[in-house]
């Protein structure tokens, strides 16, 4: 009698497939991604603030100097503006400007164009001269790169 029965045999289910991956894997990979994002935003910001920061001790440094003539002075300046330039903005950006594309790219920061149309026009050449040119005021171009530096965000 067991012979007359039709009963078939035990058909287990198929093997689970790899893809499409389970919700949490899904989740691990966006977590992931959002950490490494956050890690390079925080480095960047942090990378930043230190350059500022670094940059306003310097600049204080500079200014209050005794030692140094008021060419110096303008030479130690302008080095300064040029190494925060380069490391807060990319480097493809700020590093191989010259002249009046380096003035504007200081004005780019800040409200009107006190580095190309004002005092700060001597900063282009600054490395190149052998004295200080007569009009140029050295305590307006400390708050003039002061304020530049609180332009930086």
């Amino acid at each position: 009698m067991p012979e007359d029965l039709p009963l078939r045999d035990i058909h287990l289910p198929e093997a689970i497939g790899n893809w499409p991956p389970a919700i949490g894997w899904w989740l691990l990979l966006i977590l992931i991604a959002l950490s490494l994002y956050f890690c390079w935003f925080l480095y960047k910001r942090l990378t930043r603030h230190t350059a500022i920061k670094s940059a306003k001790h310097l600049l204080a440094t500079i200014k209050l100097d005794q030692q140094t003539n008021d060419l110096q002075k303008l030479q130690h300046l302008s080095q300064l503006l040029r190494r925060v330039a380069i490391s807060i903005a990319p480097r493809e950006q700020s590093a191989g400007l010259t002249g009046d594309a380096w003035l504007k790219f200081l004005d780019s920061s800040i409200e009107g164009s006190p580095f190309s149309q004002g005092i700060g026009r001597c900063l282009a050449d600054a490395h190149y001269r052998q004295s200080l040119p007569n009009d140029v005021d050295i305590a307006a171009l400390f708050t003039l790169s002061e304020t530049w530096l609180k332009g930086q965000k």
